[in-house]
């Protein structure tokens, strides 16, 4: 029997979704310093109304719900997938203020898009977006790549009982450090640690490229926010391809290869654990996945013969697969040469690598590779069972962090969220075909939505259904959540109306 939600269940929800408002809500300052730093009158109008209002909601909350009562699991899951949808809706009013969105709902979009880490975009004339504007459309690529509610557990949650249920709602269950407080703070100190370092080197890197010192330094925190958050988010429309440097795609691959490795071992290399690079399966897993689906897609360039020189194959093959493969979603060709360059085999090959993502409780999206190398495991056990008595007892073994053993419980886990997302990816290129698009391109652009990717084949334009645009939209959330705390909001919202 489902029981109805009671009024302390709604306290409880209401007055967390509040104060995660409110933490979030205060990074809004920082695209009104940008404004004030470059004279930008307008904007700032855009971002105070955006604060107040959002403020004021978060307040409202907290006041009116004020409450002691315990925080259970299933609030946790509710909190975060309600945070998320509200969040996005907040983030798109300074974006539509702005005028280069056709509508609301485009400028929702590109909030849930940069919450996400997805990097699909519905921006219009985005070369001349105001700097403020192009401040906050990367910082929402930042904030979400490390978690929403990461930023409420370091700034506002201090000593918050229940924290690691609401932190695990954002498919993160791996604590660093004791606490999900003190795990929340880390990440984000080692995040700002090489935010600082990035920008300094990309916007050297600028400088060497003939940018404006001031004007380089933006782009290089705007480029390394997307790219280490594995988000694809850039202030010119071309792109990547609008530095035309071989040194800024290497710069941009390293930091997209730094934003998929699992924080957990982030802190492993920090505390000078540096062997664990090597024995931990997600890595393992990962490198594999990316050398096999490299050379798919090498074998299919090369029959299409479009990049016959090995460094040009490097530009565009091995950048896309990286950048795919990571789920950042950078480019650096026209979203319609993957239809008009690329064969068959590259371009599926590009939507597996998509699909497969990177690591756990990274920034990054998809199935994630340990799943990969947990569900590869226990097909190796299964066929080494065969081979044995079946009196023999077989115990499989992996690294990750720290020697395991395998159980059916991980396995199940894995290959149910593995099972989930081939579903998702399925589901939006059905409700492409439907309007007309054909299975490969519905298929490329369902994947690297749902899988928080970027990377299109020219779908995602303002003109495209507001069915396919609400579609995506609900790929890049769930997919981000990893399914989970969605469902739970779903059950929630049944009970409510159902419940006794």
């Amino acid at each position: 029997m489902l029981l109805k939600p009671s009024n302390d269940d709604i306290c409880v929800i209401s007055y967390h979704i509040g104060k995660i408002i409110v933490a979030v809500s205060l990074c809004l300052v920082l695209p009104i310093l940008t404004a004030f730093v470059f004279n930008e009158h307008a904007p700032i109008l855009d971002f105070v109304i955006s604060l107040g209002f959002s403020l004021s909601l978060g307040f409202l909350l907290i006041i009116l719900f004020k409450t002691d009562k315990e925080l259970h699991w299933m609030h946790g899951m509710v909190i975060v997938s309600l945070s998320w949808l509200i969040l996005a809706v907040l983030a798109a009013i300074p974006l539509y203020l702005s005028g280069h969105w056709h509508s609301f709902l485009d400028a929702v979009f590109d909030a849930m898009s940069g919450y996400a880490t997805t990097g699909l975009t519905l921006a219009q004339d985005l070369d001349h977006l105001s700097m403020s504007h192009q401040m906050w459309r990367h910082l929402t690529m930042f904030i979400g790549g490390q978690g929403v509610i990461i930023v409420a557990l370091s700034f506002l949650a201090a000593g918050t009982g229940g924290a690691f249920k609401i932190y695990v709602g954002e498919a993160r269950d791996e604590k660093i450090l004791p606490n999900a407080i003190q795990t929340a703070k880390f990440i984000w100190m080692i995040s700002i640690s090489y935010l600082i370092l990035g920008t300094l080197i990309l916007g050297l890197m600028a400088i060497w490229e003939g940018i404006a010192p001031l004007r380089a330094f933006f782009h290089g925190a705007w480029i390394f926010m997307a790219a280490f958050d594995t988000g694809g988010f850039a202030p010119q429309s071309q792109n990547i391809l609008y530095y035309h440097s071989f040194l800024f795609e290497i710069g941009t691959i390293l930091m997209m290869i730094l934003g998929i490795i699992n924080f957990k071992l982030h802190f492993s290399l920090w505390t000078g654990n540096r062997r664990e690079i090597w024995r931990d399966i997600e890595m393992i897993s990962l490198t594999s996945t990316i050398l096999i689906s490299f050379f798919f897609v090498a074998v299919g360039l090369a029959k299409a013969g479009v990049y016959p020189q090995a460094v040009a194959l490097f530009r565009k093959g091995f950048y896309h697969l990286i950048s795919g493969h990571t789920g950042t979603g950078y480019m650096t060709l026209y979203a319609s040469q993957f239809m008009q360059n690329w064969t068959p085999l590259a371009l599926v090959s590009l939507i597996v690598a998509m699909g497969l993502g990177g690591a756990m409780c990274s920034t990054t999206g998809g199935i994630k590779a340990l799943r990969i190398g947990l569900v590869f495991k226990a097909f190796i056990q299964d066929v080494r069972k065969l081979m044995y008595p079946e009196s023999a007892v077989l115990i499989e073994k992996f690294h990750h962090i720290k020697d395991l053993i395998l159980e059916d419980r991980q396995v199940r886990s894995a290959a149910l969220i593995f099972l989930a997302y081939l579903g998702l990816y399925l589901f939006g290129a059905i409700a492409g075909m439907a309007y007309g698009y054909p299975f490969l391109e519905s298929l490329f652009e369902s994947t690297s939505a749902a899988a928080n990717v970027g990377l299109s084949c020219g779908i995602t334009t303002i003109s495209m259904p507001v069915v396919l645009k609400l579609t995506y939209i609900f790929q890049m959330w769930i997919g981000r959540l990893e399914f989970v705390a969605v469902f739970t909001l779903a059950g929630f919202i049944i009970a409510f109306f159902r419940g006794k």
